[in-house]
């Protein structure tokens, strides 16, 4: 049975991230409200999974609404875009999102030929088809990916990747992005194992990205956050490969908190150090990390377990992001067209995307 965290025809369903892997629930997101608090309260995470789960629940809560008039429709869409934006401020993805509909919306509500069937449509559209652009852009990241882990291998080696927090099927509409670099090493039969951290204070590596490598029968080993550097000693691991919530212009890149020390633990080893982001995920409006919006959550999240006090009464600091700045990430970034050095993604992506305009205007 495929993993899904997000099901959609119509209805929406997000898996409850938060009960395994102890518990398979999927729950009903029925308006933007739902879709906002779930977002909120981490029931579905990651930054791509965030952004369509985001943007297919306003298309639930669109659905059987009546509107007078075109303009009605576009300002709910809009205000609704930009009210998602703030469940979860560090994660591009959603922003992107919000940006790239509520434009195409006031473009498509210029036109005269419109109605406020084909612009509800034209939306409705638009929010499925960001989940099979994601499987997509996944599966290129990983084929990138994984061939350049191997560039840098013997040619009969098999190897040893270490990853962070969970971003594979559970943080996306499928595949994954570090955990589809990992995924393309295992199906082309070179990975020898794979290492996940528990990922604290919610142990998404424990709860999660094991979960999702014990389901799919790919050989790892699971290990506690302060053994970091000890796995790069003795584990010989041939790269580090994390996600990211967002990368900026100068390829600065805030990704789950502790994902600094693994970058600066691997330069120390020589171990090469990657970053798999989508084009969503990378925010070239940003100079470099010092301009990131860092969200710092409850402190509960720290003292208590599953409603279980585990410390005393006291002030703690708990950010969900760290920033890894641009020359730690030696190995590159991965994106769906391929891998760059942080110095060269700003060009490389322009470079895409002014090839992508031309064409269209062609």
């Amino acid at each position: 049975m495929t993993l899904e965290a997000i099901k959609y025809n119509g209805k929406l369903q997000i898996l409850n991230q938060l009960l395994l892997p102890t518990e398979t629930q999927y729950e009903d997101i029925l308006s933007v409200e739902d879709g906002w608090n779930a977002i909120k309260a981490m029931k579905v995470r990651g930054a791509p999974a965030i952004a369509i789960v985001g943007v297919l629940s306003l298309a639930v809560e669109l659905s059987p609404k009546k509107f007078e008039s075109k303009d009605d429709l576009k300002n709910m869409i809009q205000e609704k875009l930009k009210y998602l934006t703030t469940a979860r401020p560090t994660a591009v993805n959603m922003t992107e999102a919000a940006n790239r509909l509520s434009t195409l919306i006031h473009v498509v509500c210029d036109d005269p030929t419109s109605t406020v069937e084909s612009i509800r449509e034209r939306y409705m559209q638009e929010a499925v088809d960001m989940l099979a652009k994601d499987v997509a852009d996944n599966k290129s990241m990983g084929h990138h990916g994984a061939k350049s882990v191997l560039q840098q291998c013997d040619a009969d080696e098999k190897v040893r990747i270490l990853t962070h927090c969970n971003t594979g099927t559970l943080a996306t509409a499928g595949y994954g992005t570090a955990l589809g670099v990992i995924r393309a090493l295992h199906e082309l039969g070179k990975l020898e194992r794979a290492y996940c951290t528990e990922t604290r204070p919610y142990n998404q590596g424990a709860r999660l990205t094991a979960y999702e490598f014990v389901h799919d029968e790919i050989p790892a080993t699971l290990i506690v956050d302060s053994a970091v550097a000890m796995a790069m000693k003795e584990k010989k691991l041939s790269a580090v490969v994390v996600g990211a919530d967002r990368v900026v212009a100068n390829g600065d890149t805030a990704n789950k908190i502790g994902t600094y020390q693994l970058a600066i633990s691997a330069k120390h080893h020589g171990i090469p150090f990657y970053v798999a982001a989508p084009t969503t995920s990378i925010d070239l409006n940003l100079a470099s990390g010092k301009d990131i919006v860092i969200e710092e959550r409850s402190t509960k999240e720290l003292t208590t377990v599953r409603g279980m006090r585990v410390a005393p009464d006291i002030t703690c600091w708990n950010p969900a992001f760290d920033v890894t700045p641009a020359d730690l990430i030696t190995g590159g970034i991965v994106t769906e067209h391929g891998v760059f050095k942080p110095e060269e993604l700003k060009d490389k992506l322009m470079g895409y995307s002014n090839k992508k305009l031309k064409s269209s205007e062609d």
